[in-house]
């Protein structure tokens, strides 16, 4: 079995969820081929193999650095087609799921997004994805084909297994109806440690009663190495950017911890941090709705309890 993996990259590194999308490759056998584009150095590359990658395709013309959509399905049909690939791995991301469409109608392929485990082959080839925002699962059934899979953060383990790839120069033919759209400007979000990659997060709501006392999450987020987010009401009021804004119309987390401190728990915050591995709440309302999601829960106030939390950690490490 022939599977094609497509790695996204941030200056020039490889995104975890990528790696996540090799091991969950390896996972399923067969032989593992990555295809990386834009400028990344060669040892990032190679270093693909310590994941379970045989070899890297690598389309390095500097004008698919800016994740072009039209252009990145066009370079992942080309190399899918040259590789002779079954299947398609990717995560699920902001720039996965588009990419992911477009591929499927360029290859005439079936494609399952949000997918959480390994494909069960028992009988057909059957896939797990997450509905309804990680309130319940469905088995999709992707029959006989070329098939694409976009999986979900923390799908799959990521494993050292030592090892280097093969890295080879890719460079399909590209017209200009892939470049037909411009990117005029990018406006990224700052900090440490930004939300979509974070292992850990720390937000804030209204419970904190003003932007000034915002110091102690970011304390406690850096004696983590955590990244900080929001609820919706905090964004609203300009007491954070708006990128740091967690939820269902903000941005949605699978961190392994999620601290929330002070916030409320609505429905459509929930939604945006459901696929957390561990959530822990600190609310003085011991009514507060987040503690019936939460895997541990704080019944203090925050003012009381996030400091001391937080001297705690310093003093552990």
């Amino acid at each position: 079995m022939s599977i094609l993996v497509f790695v996204e990259s941030a200056e020039g590194k490889i995104k975890k969820t990528s790696l996540e999308a090799i091991a969950y490759a390896k996972e399923m056998g067969g032989e593992v081929t990555a295809l990386a584009l834009g400028e990344i150095a060669t040892a990032e590359l190679e270093d693909l193999g310590n994941y379970g990658a045989t070899k890297v395709l690598h389309a390095a013309d500097s004008k698919l650095n800016d994740g072009i959509i039209q252009a990145y399905a066009s370079v992942i049909a080309h190399a899918f087609e040259q590789e002779s690939a079954e299947i398609l791995v990717l995560a699920n991301s902001s720039l996965g799921t588009p990419v992911s469409a477009r591929v499927a109608l360029k290859i005439e392929a079936s494609l399952v997004s949000n997918v959480v485990d390994l494909p069960d082959t028992t009988d057909g080839f059957k896939v797990k994805r997450s509905i309804y925002t990680g309130k319940a699962f469905a088995l999709v059934d992707m029959g006989s084909g070329k098939k694409i899979i976009a999986i979900k953060k923390n799908a799959a383990e990521v494993k050292e297994i030592g090892g280097k790839a093969t890295v080879e120069a890719f460079s399909p033919a590209l017209d200009d109806k892939d470049f037909a759209t411009q990117i005029t400007s990018i406006d990224k979000a700052t900090g440490d440690v930004l939300l979509p990659e974070a292992e850990i997060v720390v937000s804030g709501g209204r419970g904190l009663k003003g932007p000034e006392n915002w110091g102690m999450v970011e304390d406690l987020a850096s004696s983590l190495g955590a990244a900080t987010g929001c609820s919706k009401p905090v964004s609203d009021m300009d007491w954070r950017p708006h990128h740091e804004h967690v939820g269902q119309t903000g941005v949605k987390v699978s961190p392994q911890l999620y601290i929330a401190i002070g916030i409320s728990g609505a429905i459509q915050h929930l939604a945006g941090v459901n696929s957390s591995k561990y959530i822990v709440v600190i609310n003085k309302d011991p009514e507060a709705p987040f503690f019936k999601a939460a895997d541990y829960g704080i019944v203090g106030d925050a003012f009381e309890v996030v400091p001391k939390l937080t001297e705690a950690i310093k003093n552990a490490q």
